[in-house]
Formats: structure tokens, C-alpha cells, sequence
């Protein structure tokens, strides 16, 4: 009987040992949203799991309004530091909030502060043996008169780019995936990806919703499938874990 319970034991160690943990860390267009069965929001981190075998969780720590300044002055990041080990990896797609100028909690330069504080979650995780993968902020919902998508995220994407080629970081151009996925449902049938009802179309809303920055479960299922087609294109043996992981 001994013996059985030191295999059991044993067993449930190693089984445990194989689990490996991916967090996300962004802002709304990632988090989780409340009330997931009634809620039209959903962030695209908020349905990665079912992408991946039970080997693989998927920690979203993604929180609503939060640009990598405040991420970092919440100890959000500090809690999943303590957190984090040997071969984990850390999602990180922020932008959309470090834009917002006249917040000075959640502004960030995109030559300074931004670009310090993604190397400083890379350097981090790096501390601690995890892998960190860079994110461009995904496209908004933003076509002019012509039906031409304009950018919004102005230099933020790029100094992302720039970081993962300086660091070797495993990068996803989301920001780039996600205008052509925009542009593939063009004008009006990509309101779908997004929040668009009238007053009573959806009993969540008791007035017009018109939000082209967050995702409709459909955006959110299509923008974690792309995610998931990237970590299997991309060339680096960092990422081999993963890709044994997806469904």
C-alpha cells in the first residue's frame, strides 16, 4: 500500500511538472469579461484555453483600461513576477491605453516610457526562465469615407517591432493580422468582430452600442485563431512547447 501511494505521488508530480502556463498581460481587448454567457464582449485571451490541450493553461491577467504604466504601478506585473517560472511563457500586447494622452496614470511615450516598460516585462520574465512573446495592439475598427482602414495605434507597434528584433523576443504582428482581417469583412460586415446594436437588439445593452475598438465573441474567437496560427509559423524552438500544446 506504501509503494502504490509513492507511485501515485510520483505520477501526480510529473503529470503536474508538464503543465505549462501561458499569461497574458494587455488590456481590455484581451481580458476577461463578467458574465460570459450573457456579456457580447469577450477578449481574445478571454477564449484562447479551448485552442490548447489541458497541458497548456491559459492565465489571462489582462485587465480592462490598463496600459503597461498602470500594469506596472498596480504591482499587476509584480504578483505574476512572484509567480512566474521556468518555462512559462508571457503574452504581452498593450498599446491601446498608453495612448491615451490626457490620462497621465495610463499615458505612456511610445519612444520611452512604453518601450522600457515592454523590456522590462521582457527582461523579467527572462529572469525567471519564462518566454515572452510581443503582440502589436490589434487594429480598431476605423474606415474612413472610402472605406479605407486607417491606423490609429500611431508609433506604438513599431517600437514593439523594434524591441522583439533588438531582444529576440517571438513576435506576433497583431496589429498587422488584425487589419486584414478587418479589411477581409470590410465596411460594414466587420461590425460583427466588434459591438454594434441598436437599443433592445441585445439584452445586455438597453441603449445603441457602437464600440469598434472591443471584440464580439466572434472577434475574439477569430483573433485567438490567428494567434494560435502564428505560434505555429513561427521559426524558434522557445515556442516548441506550444506548439505540441494546440488542439
Amino acid at each position: 500500500m506504501k509503494y502504490k501511494l509513492i507511485i501515485i505521488c510520483l505520477i501526480s508530480t510529473i503529470c503536474f511538472a508538464q503543465k505549462t502556463t501561458v499569461y497574458t498581460i494587455g488590456d481590455s481587448t484581451m481580458a476577461n469579461k463578467k458574465d460570459p454567457d450573457r456579456n457580447p464582449e469577450h477578449g481574445w485571451a478571454q477564449v484562447l484555453q479551448p485552442f490548447f490541450k489541458d497541458n497548456i493553461v491559459i492565465e489571462n491577467k489582462a485587465v480592462n483600461g490598463r496600459s503597461t504604466k498602470s500594469f506596472i504601478n498596480e504591482k499587476r506585473w509584480d504578483s505574476i513576477y512572484k509567480r512566474l517560472k521556468k518555462g512559462d511563457y508571457v503574452f504581452i500586447e498593450f498599446g491601446h491605453n498608453d495612448e491615451k494622452i490626457e490620462d497621465s496614470t495610463r499615458y505612456t511615450n511610445p519612444h520611452t516610457s512604453y518601450r522600457y516598460n515592454l523590456i522590462k516585462f521582457v527582461k523579467e520574465s527572462r529572469e525567471k526562465g519564462a518566454i515572452p512573446v510581443l503582440l502589436t495592439s490589434i487594429a480598431r475598427r476605423n474606415f474612413n469615407q472610402k472605406g479605407v482602414l486607417v491606423p490609429t495605434h500611431g508609433e506604438y507597434p513599431l517600437e514593439t517591432r523594434l524591441i522583439a528584433q533588438e531582444y529576440k523576443v517571438p513576435f506576433i504582428d497583431l496589429g498587422y493580422l488584425t487589419e486584414l482581417l478587418e479589411e477581409s469583412y470590410g465596411p460594414e460586415k466587420s461590425k460583427q468582430l466588434h459591438l454594434h446594436f441598436k437599443a433592445g437588439e441585445n439584452a445586455y445593452y438597453d441603449k445603441d452600442k457602437a464600440d469598434d475598438t472591443h471584440l464580439s465573441l466572434l472577434g475574439a474567437n477569430k483573433i485567438a485563431q490567428i494567434v494560435v496560427n502564428q505560434i505555429k509559423l513561427i521559426e524558434d524552438s522557445s515556442l516548441e512547447k506550444l506548439k505540441i500544446g494546440i488542439k
